[in-house]
């Protein structure tokens, strides 16, 4: 099985249209919401993310309040939305990620979380595919050997190849 790991630069794609959008609606279309995750602080940046592009024009008011209505149907108020947990042993952990490869705190936060969804899921022989458009938080999970697609960059195409190689 398949779960797909989401950053808030990328699952903030799915509630306000720019590059890499359709990917998410592909992805959202293809697989069940039960193999689709992100840490609850990733829900808040993505809701950061919409409230900023609201304040500076890039989303009108019914284009935000339209991405909220959604945002909170799909995923806040879905019990089948599975959040991964954190607690402050995971949260401390994430402090050598920071050194290691120069992130900040939350990306960190975010990156441990999936390594250790990553470490539980392979033992059970299912993968996680991590899906971020940050860059600098892309580069430092792929070398802490988690699959990176970036739906800013990566195409359809990539993506279904990887669902049929799994």
């Amino acid at each position: 099985m398949l779960v797909v790991y989401l950053d808030a630069s990328a699952l903030a794609k799915r509630y306000s249209p720019e590059t890499g959008s359709e990917l998410l609606d592909d992805l959202f279309e293809q697989l069940p919401i039960q193999q689709i995750t992100c840490t609850t602080i990733g829900l808040l940046e993505v809701l950061s993310i919409l409230i900023r592009k609201r304040n500076d024009g890039r989303l009108s008011k019914l284009l935000f309040d339209q991405a909220i209505r959604e945002f909170e149907a799909e995923l806040l108020a879905n019990a089948s939305f599975a959040r991964t947990p954190l607690n402050d042993p995971l949260i401390l952990s994430a402090a050598v990620l920071i050194r290691k490869h120069n992130i900040n705190a939350s990306d960190a936060v975010i990156l441990q979380s999936a390594l250790n969804l990553h470490e539980a899921l392979s033992t059970q022989q299912h993968q996680v595919l991590f899906w971020c458009s940050d860059r600098r938080l892309g580069r430092a999970a792929k070398s802490e050997g988690i699959d990176v697609f970036d739906p800013e960059h990566d195409s359809l195409e990539q993506f279904s190849a990887f669902l049929t190689n799994r």
